[in-house]
C-alpha cells in the first residue's frame, strides 16, 4: 500500500517521541498550567517576533477553529470566508453547531479571499436597509494554505489585515499547515504573518506532531478564553503533552525543517507527474499535489494500493485528486509511486 491521501497519517518526528519518552515519569500540573507550557509559549512568542501575544494549546484544527470562532463572535455576527474554505466545508458544520453563521465569499487563485471582496461585503451589509435583520460580517478567516494548496502573499494579507483594522473586525489565520507553508521560498514568514493577522493557529497535528495546534492572538482579544476552550470540551487535563511538543517543534528550527522535507518531496512528486502528462487542477507551490486522473486510470491506481483523496469531478471522464506529501515523507516513497504512473 502507498498512502497519499493525507499529511497527518504517521505518528510525530522522532525528535517529539524522544522526548516525550525521556519525560514520561515527570509530574505536572494539568491544563497546560506546566513550566513545559510556559517554555513553549515564550519560543512561540520569539519566532514570532512579538511579545504581545496570547498563547494557548489545543488538541485538533475543527476544535480550535470552532473554539477561537465561537469566542469572537456575538450572536449578531457571522465569519466571512472563502466558499472553498476549510470551515465552510469540511468541518461538519462545527462553527454552526457553535452558534456561529458561515459567510462565504467567492474563492478565486485557488481558494482565496481579497481585501477588496471583504470591503464589498461589509459595505454591502452596512448598506443594507434590513441590515438588522441579517446576520453581518465579524471576522475573517482565512486558510495559509488555503484548502487547496495556494498561499497568501505578504501584500495580499496586509491588504486584507487593512481593511480588518479598518472595520475593527478581526483577522484570524488557520495554520493547520503553516508548516509547509513557511518551506515555500518567498511566502511570508512567521513573524510577517503575525504582525499581519490578529489570531492564528499554528498547526502541529499536520507538521510533525503527535496532535496539537497553538492559538496565538493579539492580547487581550479573547478574553477568558481559557474558560471558553473548557466550555467546548478541549482543555486537556494532561495539558503539558501539547507544550511538549511545540516546545520541541521550536528547538533548533524543527518546524521550518520539517515543513521543508514536504515542500522538497511534493516537488518532485509534481515533477513525476508532469513527466508522464499528468495535468495539475491547480498547480500548488505547498505539499499538497492536485493532479487531474482520467477515471479508469484512477481506478487502476487504487487497484496497486495507492490511497489518495478524490478531490471533485473535473468532466464526466476526469477527476481531480490530491496527493499529500509530509514531513516524513522519503525520496524512496515518491519513486515507488512514479513507476506505477
Amino acid at each position: 500500500m502507498q498512502y497519499w491521501a493525507s499529511d497527518y497519517q504517521e505518528g510525530c518526528a522522532p525528535e517529539i517521541l524522544r522526548r516525550l519518552n525521556e519525560t514520561n515519569f515527570e509530574q505536572h500540573p494539568g491544563y497546560g498550567t506546566d513550566v513545559i507550557c510556559e517554555q513553549a509559549k515564550a519560543k512561540i512568542r520569539k519566532a514570532c517576533g512579538r511579545e504581545d501575544l496570547d498563547v494557548w494549546f489545543l488538541v485538533g484544527g475543527t476544535q480550535t477553529n470552532a473554539t477561537v470562532i465561537s469566542a469572537i463572535l456575538p450572536s449578531w455576527q457571522g465569519a466571512l470566508c472563502a466558499a472553498s474554505g476549510h470551515i465552510n466545508c469540511h468541518e461538519a458544520g462545527a462553527p454552526e453547531y457553535c452558534g456561529v453563521k458561515v459567510l462565504t465569499l467567492p474563492g478565486h487563485d485557488g481558494g482565496k479571499i481579497s481585501a477588496a471582496q471583504v470591503e464589498e461585503a461589509i459595505q454591502a451589509h452596512d448598506n443594507d436597509e434590513s441590515a438588522d435583520h441579517i446576520i453581518g460580517p465579524g471576522l475573517v478567516y482565512i486558510s495559509h494554505p488555503t484548502e487547496y494548496g495556494t498561499l497568501y502573499t505578504l501584500d495580499e494579507l496586509k491588504a486584507l489585515h487593512e481593511v480588518c483594522q479598518r472595520h475593527q473586525i478581526p483577522l484570524f489565520l488557520d495554520g493547520a499547515r503553516l508548516g509547509y507553508a513557511l518551506a515555500v521560498p518567498g511566502s511570508p514568514s512567521l513573524q510577517e504573518i503575525a504582525a499581519n493577522t490578529d489570531v492564528l493557529y499554528i498547526g502541529g497535528t499536520k507538521v510533525g506532531a503527535l496532535f496539537g495546534e497553538a492559538v496565538v492572538a493579539r492580547k487581550g482579544l479573547l478574553p477568558h478564553f481559557f474558560t471558553q476552550i473548557k466550555q467546548h470540551g478541549a482543555l486537556l487535563a494532561k495539558g503539558w503533552l501539547l507544550g511538549l511538543q511545540f516546545d520541541e517543534l521550536f528547538t533548533n528550527d524543527l518546524y521550518l525543517r520539517l515543513g521543508r522535507n514536504a515542500i522538497e518531496m511534493s516537488d518532485l512528486l509534481k515533477q513525476r507527474f508532469l513527466e508522464k502528462g499528468y495535468a495539475m487542477h491547480p498547480a500548488t507551490p505547498t505539499n499538497q499535489t492536485f493532479v487531474v486522473l482520467e477515471n479508469g486510470k484512477m481506478e487502476a491506481l487504487r487497484k496497486e494500493g495507492v490511497v489518495f483523496s478524490k478531490w471533485e469531478r473535473l468532466d464526466e471522464t476526469h477527476t481531480v485528486c490530491r496527493f499529500a506529501t509530509s514531513w516524513s515523507t522519503t525520496k524512496e516513497q515518491v519513486e515507488a509511486l512514479g513507476k506505477l504512473l
